[in-house]
């Protein structure tokens, strides 16, 4: 399809994180390298500066109004049509379209879907499909960062031998592996920092601590200065708290509306309970967003928890 392509557009979802940016920029610098004659370009909300060190990061588009129409149309790690935002009429309009995805909630919405739900990332799914020595190391850089975020640097239920093994193979593209670990996953801002001892600090357990919650309201976010990119990582230190099977951060992004995140250790399916309300995601970590007090969202969420967490309790 992408061959006989002559212009394309490469779409991932709002608010863009490691696996979205890292898959749209790979498929971009391999795509450029092979056949650079076909004209190409990504369209993404603003990604995260984290990222700048991969190729290609300048060349990220924010105009969702140009009103071209290319011939294909690839989606990447965007599981429904509503997830592209802004930038959905690209696909509406493109002649032909492939979303390449591994969300399990994902049903498929372009004319071509390639979707593996059992897969660490879109970024692992994406070595499926190229060359192994045409994967250049600004393309394994590309990919690399994708899966080490969304396994959480390995540590997820996600990783697979075949995650290890793709990641060795990129490892000896030359890249400097340290580096993107360090610099695109654990270091942070001193406002980042702020905002995560915030959130620690007025978390409260549910459940009989089982369960865990921080909210930060519209309030503090003005105060903070912070955007969205700025809570990554919060929803992850509190699902490693000693004793909880399920983390749940919300930020309010409009009067009582709700960003909210989950993540579960083995006893709850997160991805279910965000498809519920609307959302999506993977079986240990998923989100969606909802509306109504803090008090109303946080106990919808903890009754289906709470329903999980008994069954899994009788089976044992």
């Amino acid at each position: 399809m992408a061959e006989a392509a002559k212009t394309i557009a490469i779409l991932g979802h709002i608010r863009p994180d490691g696996d979205c940016v890292g898959s749209c920029l790979a498929v971009y610098n391999y795509l450029t390298e092979q056949v650079p004659e076909r004209e190409i370009q990504i369209y993404l909300e603003e990604p995260p500066v984290k990222f700048s060190y991969l190729k290609g990061f300048e060349t990220i588009s924010q105009n969702a109004g140009t009103g071209k129409i290319y011939d294909l149309c690839i989606c990447l790690d965007a599981s429904d049509k509503a997830r592209l935002g802004d930038f959905a009429p690209y696909l509406d309009h493109a002649r032909h379209s492939l979303c390449v995805d591994h969300h399990v909630t994902n049903a498929g919405y372009c004319e071509k879907n390639e979707i593996l739900a059992d897969i660490s990332s879109t970024c692992e799914h994406l070595c499926h499909f190229m060359e192994k020595d045409r994967i250049s190391k600004a393309v394994a850089e590309c990919l690399y960062t994708g899966i080490l975020h969304d396994t959480n640097v390995f540590k997820n239920s996600n990783t697979s031998g075949r995650t290890m093994e793709i990641a060795g193979m990129l490892m000896d593209k030359g890249i400097d592996f340290n580096r993107i670990i360090n610099e695109s996953f654990y270091r942070k801002t001193y406002i980042q920092n702020q905002i995560l001892g915030r959130a620690l600090l007025e978390s409260i357990t549910l459940l009989d601590g089982r369960c865990i919650f921080s909210v930060i309201r519209e309030k503090d976010i003005a105060f903070y200065g912070v955007t969205g990119s700025d809570f990554e990582g919060i929803v992850e230190q509190l699902q490693i708290t000693a004793g909880v099977e399920c983390a749940i951060f919300m930020y309010e992004i409009s009067d009582h509306y709700y960003k909210v995140s989950m993540r579960s250790g083995d006893k709850v399916d997160v991805a279910k309970i965000a498809s519920y309300f609307g959302g999506g995601g993977h079986v240990r970590a998923a989100g969606c967003s909802m509306g109504g007090s803090v008090h109303d969202v946080v106990n919808n969420l903890t009754l289906h928890i709470e329903q999980q967490l008994n069954a899994r309790e009788q089976e044992i």
